[in-house]
């Protein structure tokens, strides 16, 4: 089984979020936003260790406020730098050689499933590189930035959203960061730094409840799925009433 090391980047602004705290402390049904997206991993015999990557001034407040969940868990609390790809390189500068697989996870997006991370993990293992996404089901329309008017309608057709966890070859990863500024300025996300290489990415189906929380409402409909997903089941068996007969 090849082993994968998980980065999660945490060190964002939240500029979009509001309020106190950043999105990643955010308690969501009793526990911390970024604990539920490592639980995802930290507990599977494929996965070497996480690699957590927080915002250093806000390192003192974590050892706070979680020292005592990180300490025992499978995860390395890592310094980020001053945007997302410079953090992921941090955390990547921590990974042994001898880990053959690199997932980066949005510590943002605490949905995922179990089942969802052994597609990907399996994909990446047999073709090099795979991430989730889900098909583009909404119209999409270009709008002006200036005006706020549509200027055009964009064919859906063969468009999917892109998710994480985003997996790859150690080291491809490896030489996409050291080749990042010769690579383009206008790379959005770990996979396209990979496609820049030359390199495929396959694409396994992800879930419309894998989204990333980016606001308020976000959030809130990620606590109503939580707490969907924690609730009693009910029964489905029939019960037998006083006078024989089943009862549902």
């Amino acid at each position: 089984m090849l082993r994968v090391a998980v980065v999660i980047p945490a060190a964002g602004r939240s500029t979009r979020f509001g309020g106190g705290d950043k999105k990643p402390f955010v308690g969501l049904d009793g526990r911390p936003v970024w604990q539920r997206s490592c639980e995802l991993f930290w507990t599977r015999p494929d996965v070497s260790k996480v690699y957590l990557v927080i915002a250093p001034d806000d390192r003192d407040e974590f050892r706070s406020r979680f020292g005592g969940v990180v300490a025992f868990a499978n995860v390395e609390v890592v310094g980020g730098g001053a945007e997302r790809f410079d953090s992921v390189a941090n955390a990547l500068a921590r990974v042994p050689d001898d880990v053959p697989l690199v997932a980066v996870h949005d510590a943002v997006r605490p949905l995922g499933t179990d089942r969802l991370v052994s597609a990907v993990f399996e994909a990446a293992r047999e073709h090099g590189a795979a991430m989730p996404a889900v098909p583009v089901a909404d119209t999409l329309k270009r709008v002006g930035a200036a005006t706020g008017r549509i200027t055009g309608t964009v064919p859906r057709a063969g468009l999917w959203q892109a998710q994480t966890p985003q997996v790859f070859r150690r080291d491809w990863l490896v030489e996409a960061y050291a080749k990042r500024a010769e690579l383009g300025a206008e790379i959005t996300d770990d996979a396209q730094l990979v496609e820049a290489l030359g390199h495929p990415v396959v694409v396994v189906p992800g879930s419309l409840a894998n989204f990333k929380i980016t606001t308020k409402d976000d959030w809130e409909l990620a606590e109503l799925i939580v707490k969907a997903r924690s609730a009693p089941k009910a029964d489905p068996r029939p019960t037998v009433g006083f006078g024989g007969e089943a009862e549902w």
